[in-house]
């Protein structure tokens, strides 16, 4: 009967008291989840010494509800952490405005006709007039040469009312994405995939820094969990997630495995694995039955299935019901990939700006 009351008192205070969903991942962890195992103990020393029969309603309650909390992990808010910093980029453009400063200035390149990049790119030029920004679109042929691009860097390069040029990729065949980034001013490199840009987050000066896993950052800090320590676990070796995605986790304190086409027993890294970071692109590469009790789970991958449904590239449902947290696919990295990019332009129009 003490332990009957210990259970149903610990709920009812996580019941009433976290309110915040942070504070609940966290009391899944040390608090819920010793109480449920002694629950499971006592459950079965009952079953033991009685029969099935004499376990009382209120035991087998308290017991499936603590079931039900520590078995669902708590969704990390993509949308609405992006939207937050968007409304602080806004502030701060508004401020320079009414200073008598310029508002800062994003041109976006498009070449060719990429139904998922028309996406991107029109997502990103919404967001530049959400927070106030100057936005200015070039939507060029997909016969457009490499020198033409050129061209059209080395005009941006030069503009002062334009802080940020981002050239959205992948490119069409014949075109060097590589040698396109090398070609922007590292101070306008607002997607963060100049190589200055990645050698100073690698040399810890981060300056200008990739978006999606500046954004990342952003999402596993909004958990509250710290990362000093921590068993990180890159799944993906790719220049724009992969890569600085290990050297943003590395600047944070954590011990990082990044994995790749040649990694052996990728099942054990994963299960050892106290925040994972996924983005290979392919559904469910990860089966949520692997992800450690209590990980951090972020998932970079969209892909769409047959009937038509998003997912990402860990198995979610499984997934959902062995983490602390998890980011949602659509709604978790993507948002936060966008609002980084807005944030880098107006730091590159105050560092850079004239």
């Amino acid at each position: 009967m003490q332990l009957e009351q210990l259970v149903s008192k610990s709920i009812y205070r996580i019941d009433t008291q976290t309110k915040n969903d942070n504070i609940l991942a966290r009391s899944k962890i040390f608090i819920i989840k010793p109480i449920y195992s002694l629950a499971t103990l006592y459950m079965v020393f009952t079953l033991w010494q009685n029969s099935a029969a004499l376990i009382s309603p209120i035991n087998f309650t308290i017991y499936s509800r603590l079931r039900l909390i520590i078995m669902t992990a708590s969704l990390i808010d993509g949308k609405h952490i992006a939207k937050q910093l968007r409304d602080t980029v806004k502030a701060k453009v508004n401020q320079r405005i009414n200073n008598g400063q310029r508002a800062p200035g994003l041109a976006v390149i498009l070449v060719g006709c990429d139904a998922a990049s028309q996406v991107y790119v029109g997502s990103k030029r919404k967001a530049c007039e959400e927070v106030g920004f100057v936005s200015r679109s070039y939507d060029l042929p997909e016969t457009t040469s490499q020198d033409e691009l050129y061209q059209l860097i080395d005009e941006l390069n030069t503009d002062d009312t334009i802080d940020g040029i981002l050239v959205q990729l992948p490119l069409p065949e014949g075109l060097d994405a590589n040698l396109v980034i090398e070609h922007i001013n590292p101070e306008k490199d607002v997607d963060g995939f100049h190589p200055s840009n990645v050698g100073k987050l690698a040399l810890r000066q981060p300056g200008l820094r990739p978006c999606t896993p500046k954004g990342i950052m952003e999402l596993i800090e909004s958990t509250g969990i710290k990362p000093h320590g921590l068993e990180a676990l890159v799944v993906g070796a790719s220049n724009i997630v992969g890569r600085p995605m290990t050297l943003e986790l590395l600047l944070a304190g954590c011990t990082v495995t990044t994995t790749h086409r040649f990694t052996k027993d990728l099942e054990s890294k994963v299960r050892n694995a106290d925040l994972i970071v996924v983005a290979v692109g392919k559904p469910a590469f990860i089966p949520g039955e692997w992800i450690k009790d209590g990980a951090t789970v972020i998932d970079v991958g969209i892909n769409r299935l047959d009937s038509g449904k998003l997912v990402g590239d860990v198995g979610f449902e499984a997934a959902k019901d062995k983490a602390a947290f998890i980011t949602p696919v659509p709604g978790g990295v993507g948002p936060m990939t966008v609002a980084s990019l807005i944030e880098n332009t107006l730091i590159a129009c105050e560092q850079f700006g004239k």
